[in-house]
C-alpha cells in the first residue's frame, strides 16, 4: 500500500512534446514513481495540437488509472474525456469551470505565493490549490511560496495542498512535512533520462 502521510507526485507535461514520441516517454516516466495525477501544460495556442496532445496523454494515464488534468482548456477537458482542468488565474474561474465540467470533475487552481487567493479558491469549491514557485525559477517576479504558508495551510485548511517549481531534493525534503503534493514537469524533462531525473528529484520521499 502506498504511504498516503507522504506527498503524492502530480507530473506536469513539458511545454512543447513531440506528438511521435511523448508517449513512451510518458509512460517510462509515470511507470517509474507512482504518480496522482498528470497535467497537460502546452505553451501552444494550436487547438488541433492540444487537442492530439489531450488524447495521447489521455491514453497513456488512464491505461494506468492515472486522472489527467489540462491547463485552462475547459472545453478540451469536456470534450477529450479528461477529468478536468487546473486554472492558472486563481479563484476567478473556479465556479464556471465546475459548472461547465460538474459535480466529479477535478477543478484545482494556481495560486502563486497568495493566502487570501487559495482560501477564495477553496471557497469556490476548488479540489486543490497549487502554490509556488517554491524554488529558483528563471520567469516570473522571483517571489517565492514559502515554506510558512504551506504550514499554515496544512495546519487549517482541509483542502489539498500543491507545492510546485524550482523543485530541488533539498526542498521536496524541506516542503515534505507540509505538502500533499508535489508538482513536477521543467525540472525533469530536459534531463536525458527524465524517468532518473525524476527518482533523484524524490529521493527524500521515495
Amino acid at each position: 500500500m502506498p504511504d498516503t502521510d507522504r506527498p503524492q507526485l502530480c507530473l506536469i507535461t513539458p511545454a512543447e512534446i513531440d506528438l511521435e514520441t511523448f508517449s513512451d516517454a510518458l509512460g517510462a516516466v509515470v511507470d517509474a514513481v507512482e504518480t496522482a495525477c498528470l497535467r497537460i501544460a502546452l505553451a501552444t495556442r494550436d487547438e488541433d495540437r492540444i487537442a492530439r496532445a489531450a488524447d495521447l496523454v489521455r491514453l497513456v494515464a488512464h491505461d494506468r488509472d492515472i486522472p489527467v488534468v489540462i491547463e485552462t482548456h475547459v472545453q478540451v477537458a469536456e470534450r477529450h474525456g479528461l477529468d478536468g482542468v487546473h486554472l492558472t488565474d486563481g479563484a476567478r474561474s473556479v465556479r464556471t469551470a465546475r459548472k461547465a465540467l460538474g459535480a466529479d470533475a477535478i477543478v484545482g487552481c494556481y495560486c502563486g505565493h497568495t493566502r487570501h487567493e487559495g482560501i477564495n479558491a477553496g471557497e469556490a469549491g476548488a479540489d486543490y490549490v497549487a502554490f509556488g514557485p517554491v524554488g529558483a525559477v528563471a520567469l516570473g517576479s522571483g517571489t517565492l511560496a514559502d515554506r510558512a504558508l504551506f504550514d499554515w495551510w496544512s495546519a487549517m485548511i482541509e483542502v489539498p495542498v500543491i507545492a510546485e517549481g524550482g523543485l530541488t531534493a533539498a526542498l521536496v525534503e524541506d516542503f515534505a512535512p507540509v505538502t500533499d503534493f508535489f508538482a513536477v514537469g521543467d525540472e525533469i524533462w530536459r534531463a536525458e533520462d527524465p524517468a532518473a531525473a525524476l527518482k533523484a528529484l524524490l529521493a527524500p520521499i521515495l
